[in-house]
This record gives structure tokens, C-alpha cells and sequence, in this order.
């Protein structure tokens, strides 16, 4: 007898989801509503990668062990395309596994604060790798060979990653990934218990209904190009546009809800920020530090700074940010006319004390910081009109300079 041919009728993709979706609400418990769909999409994802320019990382973080992040990883892994488990696995090995014949695998990374925590280094071998793996194009350079003998060959490093771990990813890798900050179950939330034996052939049978779905779609997904949510642009926006892709080709209301929750995550992720402390220092000085005047000494930004609640600035590897740190800092970003912003000259009570000038900081606040808080005065326009006066500086900030 020959084997029933595989059918061909055409796959209703946002049932399918809808199917997934709800597999992996048996088994998880994610913090928000937009973390289900944002992983749903991830997985139909994985199995049209060459229909995309970029795959974005999903992370499963945590501040504590046994928030289910390895649990997730477990139902990701019946749900995607030739899963590759990874704990402490070397770059090596891995970018010569996204070039094996037999097919690119998926690589689902547990433990990935053993890689990339505060006392494991910056393994910047595998930063790289996952780094490059983002976009299409990406590959790996390495030198094959013995002795001097070698030459240079390019591994092609495009694939589908999700991580979980403890804490933050570097920087490099956040910015590619969706983010789900996962936490410990409350008392009144409940999960099924995930049973390899009994429910990974489950998800085995919704990752080949998956893959023929993908198929049928596959030309389809190749010539979108999704309409982003407003504000959602650059990093963000290559991040998104696989996902929200799948969801159009999926219809049903998975067009709405995957827009819905890339705004949710995009902001998420936004307020979580915590890579760059020169956008969280230009931030504090535009919303809470000079709004509304335009020049300040740098004492007097300092007294401030160190006073602003869950803030940084207070203990900076155990001492308060001083001049020279702020200096450093700002120092880094240019002003208007192109040159670096520095320190300049404040006439305060009849004495001359350093300070910044809000016209100075007012390009990168324009450049770098997040939309503002309603009715903040961030201008330098706005804050001239305020303070002009130099000795009302002195009265205002520097009591105890008269």
C-alpha cells in the first residue's frame, strides 16, 4: 500500500493560531496578554524564516529562578522547526549548526545568564554570533586550516534564537529581541503540568500543521512589507515586521492583536530600558533636573541628580556621580552646532562656577530621549523664557553661594 498523500486544502491560519496560542496557555503563564500573542507569532515565525530580511530573538528574563522560563522554552521547542537545545554551547558549535546540510535549526539557549551574567564575562564570540544571526545576511568569518595554511570561510549565522535566563541580555541582543519578562506564579494562577511523554506529541502535530501552512503562505509573506504602528521605527521595526507579517497572512483578529501587543512590548521595553545610561542621564536632566531653566551649575545638577528616587546617580559602582563622571558623559553627545557639550561658565552671586546650558543639551534631547512627560517644559526656547537672569539661577539653585 503507498502512504496517503499529504493534504493540500488550504490551512485557515488564524485557527491555527489560535490553536497554538492556546497550547501554550495550558502550560504558561505569561505576565500580559501581549506576551501570548508575541510568542505565537514567534513560533509560526521560525518556519518561514527565508520569507524575511531579519528574525527577531525571543528572551524569556527573569529577576528569580522558577518563573517558567525554561518551562516556555520546553513548549517553543514542539512548536518550531528542527529545535536545538543549548546550554553553554560554544559559538562555534553553533554557527557550524546553522550551516548543516540537513537544515538550520532553531536554537532555543537556556540558561543564558551563565553566558552573558556579571561573572561569566562578555563572550563576545557568541554576542557576535547572535548579533549577526539577526539579519539575513548575516555570517561568521573563520579561519579553516592548520598552520599557515588557512583561508578565510563565511558560515552563515541566520536563525531563529530564543533565550531564557536570569536578569538582562547585553545591550546588542536586547535591542534584536522581543522581551518577555516573566515572573513566579501567584497562588491563584494556574498551569497544566507539561508532560514530554503525554504533550509533545501534541505539539509535534501543530508544528507540521504549522510548516504546511507555511508553505502555502510562503510566497504570499515574501512580498509583505506590514503596516508598522505608529512610532514603531528602526530597531523596533525590524523586530516586528516578521511577526506582524504572520499575522496578516493569518487574518482573523490577528492582524489587530499583533498590533496591539507590539505597541505594548515596544513601550515595555522602552520604560525597562536600562542599556543606555547617557539616554537615561539626558532624560533625567530634560524631565526633572533643568526642565524649565536654561543653564544650571554643576553642583547644583549634581544635588539633583543624586536626590531623584530609583535613580542611578546616587551610587555609581558604590560612589555618587561627581563633575568629572558628568562631564564624561555628556561629553559624548554633540550640540547643535556639532561639537560636544562641556561645561561652560555660569556668573552666580558676583562668582563664575561651570555649568550646562539647556540650549547646549537641547539637540540630543531632541535626538535621543523618549517623548516627553505632558507639560514638561524640555525646550531651550521654553526654559529661556522661564530663567534669564543669571543671579536667579544663583537665588534659585545655589542658595549658599551669597
Amino acid at each position: 500500500m503507498t502512504a496517503p498523500a499529504q493534504t493540500t486544502e488550504p490551512i485557515d491560519g488564524a485557527a491555527l493560531l489560535n490553536e497554538v496560542e492556546a497550547f501554550h496557555r495550558r502550560f504558561n503563564v505569561f505576565p500580559r496578554e501581549a506576551a501570548y500573542v508575541a510568542v505565537t507569532l514567534w513560533d509560526a515565525h521560525a518556519h518561514l524564516l527565508d520569507a524575511f530580511d531579519s528574525t527577531p530573538r525571543l528572551a524569556f528574563l527573569s529577576p528569580e529562578p522558577g518563573s517558567g522560563k525554561s518551562r516556555a522554552l520546553e513548549v517553543v521547542e514542539t512548536l518550531v522547526p528542527r529545535p536545538m537545545l543549548a546550554v553553554n554551547a560554544r559559538a562555534a558549535a553553533l554557527f557550524r549548526s546553522v550551516s548543516d546540510p540537513a537544515g538550520r535549526p532553531t536554537i532555543l539557549f537556556d540558561e543564558i545568564d551563565t553566558v552573558f551574567g556579571p561573572k561569566a564575562g562578555d563572550n563576545e564570540e557568541l554576542r557576535g554570533f547572535l548579533n549577526a544571526g539577526h539579519r539575513r545576511s548575516g555570517v561568521t568569518y573563520r579561519c579553516i586550516g592548520d598552520g599557515g595554511n588557512q583561508t578565510v570561510v563565511e558560515f552563515p549565522s541566520y536563525t531563529a534564537v530564543a533565550v531564557a535566563g536570569l536578569g538582562y541580555l547585553p545591550d546588542t541582543i536586547t535591542t534584536r529581541s522581543v522581551i518577555i519578562r516573566m515572573r513566579r506564579r501567584a497562588r491563584n494562577e494556574k498551569a497544566e503540568p507539561f508532560r514530554a511523554r503525554l504533550h509533545e506529541a501534541e505539539g509535534h502535530a501543530l508544528r507540521e500543521r504549522l510548516a504546511q501552512w507555511a508553505d502555502q503562505v510562503r510566497d504570499d509573506i515574501s512580498g509583505r512589507w506590514p503596516e508598522m504602528p505608529e512610532g514603531v521605527t528602526d530597531r523596533p521595526a525590524d523586530v516586528w515586521e516578521p511577526l506582524l507579517s504572520v499575522a496578516d497572512a493569518a487574518g482573523g483578529n490577528w492582524p489587530e492583536r499583533a498590533r496591539t501587543a507590539c505597541m505594548e512590548l515596544v513601550n515595555a521595553a522602552r520604560a525597562d530600558d536600562k542599556g543606555s545610561l547617557g539616554i537615561r542621564l539626558l532624560t533625567d536632566l530634560r524631565d526633572y533636573v533643568m526642565a524649565g531653566i536654561d543653564r544650571m551649575p554643576t553642583v547644583a545638577i549634581l544635588d539633583r541628580l543624586c536626590a531623584l528616587d530609583e535613580a542611578p546617580w546616587a551610587d555609581m559602582s558604590g560612589r555618587p556621580l561627581d563633575s568629572r563622571g558628568l562631564s564624561k558623559m555628556l561629553g559624548e553627545y554633540m550640540t547643535e552646532d556639532n561639537t560636544p557639550v562641556k561645561a561652560r561658565n555660569i556668573k552666580s552671586a558676583g562668582a563664575v562656577l561651570k555649568g550646562y546650558y539647556a540650549a547646549d543639551l537641547h539637540d540630543a534631547w531632541q535626538r535621543y530621549c523618549p517623548p516627553p512627560p505632558s507639560g514638561a517644559a524640555t525646550s531651550a526656547t521654553s526654559a529661556t523664557s522661564q530663567v534669564s537672569d543669571s543671579e536667579t539661577v544663583a537665588a534659585t539653585l545655589l542658595p549658599s553661594a551669597t
